[in-house]
């Protein structure tokens, strides 16, 4: 289902305009309008999903092979040594757009962006407890 207020369901849906770079029955991918390195793209579907949780499976299964294409394609014509998937889930995360979307960020040289966390440290009975609590 399409949300009307929704600008990524407007915009996967061909009703805003974008630079294209694919697009099936069930995903539109554009280039991002603040990339954040040449050829950053983001994968839309048409259907809504405000974020993973409530994602489709059958979509959630064909996300990973529409961005292995265009990154594929990226790295061709691009000449990118690297990228970098993304994928944010609710405000605390960095979503700032309530539709599913997937970012991908082409890397080259020296480019200026850090994508990434500080690693924590944590005990081994410590990810036991965690593996407990996700799994049980």
């Amino acid at each position: 289902m399409r949300k009307d207020d929704c600008i990524f369901c407007k915009i996967a849906n061909g009703e805003i305009p974008s630079k294209t770079l694919y697009e099936d029955a069930d995903f539109r991918v554009i280039l991002d309008l603040g990339p954040a390195t040449k050829g950053h793209a983001l994968v839309l579907p048409k259907e809504h999903a405000a974020n993973l949780y409530e994602l489709p499976g059958d979509i959630a299964a064909k996300v990973l092979p529409v961005a292995k294409s265009v990154a594929e394609k990226m790295q061709r014509n691009l000449g990118c040594i690297g990228l970098n998937l993304v994928q944010n889930n609710g405000e605390a995360a960095g979503q700032t757009v309530p539709h599913f979307h997937m970012h991908i960020i082409p890397r080259y040289a020296e480019d200026g962006q850090k994508i990434g966390w500080v690693p924590g440290e944590s005990t081994a009975d410590e990810l036991e407890e965690v593996r407990k609590q996700i799994t049980e």
